[in-house]
């Protein structure tokens, strides 16, 4: 009896392994770049990342939701949330963030670059939240929230507007462009 019990144990302990959630840090030792420090929390039971920027009056975060495939970034300073959809063609899968963080960070010095990601804010608030899922909704309450879709190709070089760029652990670097990052 005494080693059914003990085994049950184990397989709870294997099972919190297999479902934990992970924590990536990464930090700006000399602050030259401006970056300050990000933390990453994986949370694999919700298929959710949520990415924390903190560096001073230029913080921000993210959220990523990979059930619903949408994104937001709340930007501090603004007061403000820009949903847009996930590229998972440039965003790592949930499994793979931690993977491709640890091998950005050693491979720093090798002048690879991250990948980049353009958006275009649309003008008009946001009313439902709702629709981009739970995460993204908590997050984004109370804020003037907008949506942003993606621009690829050559008509993003001619953008004249003011841009809020958001470096998620040299991965991928996001800007999303449009008066409402500005207001």
């Amino acid at each position: 009896m005494k080693l059914a019990v003990v085994f049950i144990g184990l397989i709870g302990l294997l099972q919190g392994f297999t479902s934990a959630d992970t924590n990536i840090n990464v930090s700006d030792d000399d602050n030259v770049s401006g970056s300050g420090s990000q933390t990453v929390s994986i949370d694999n039971s919700h298929n959710v990342a949520n990415v924390d920027n903190n560096n001073g009056w230029n913080s921000w975060n993210s959220v990523w939701d990979y059930n619903t495939g949408f994104a937001a970034v709340r930007i501090f300073a603004k007061k403000t949330c820009i949903v847009h959809k996930l590229n998972r063609d440039v965003v790592p899968g949930l499994q793979d963030l931690e993977k491709t963080a640890k091998e950005k960070r050693a491979n720093v010095h090798t002048g690879s670059s991250p990948k980049s990601l353009q958006y275009q804010v649309e003008p008009e608030e946001v009313e439902n939240l709702t629709q981009f899922g739970t995460p993204i909704e908590t997050m984004c309450r109370g804020l003037r929230t907008y949506k942003a879709e993606e621009v690829q190709g050559q008509s993003f070089l001619f953008f004249s507007g003011t841009c809020f760029r958001a470096d998620v652990l040299g991965i991928v670097n996001i800007s999303l462009c449009g008066e409402a990052t500005i207001a």
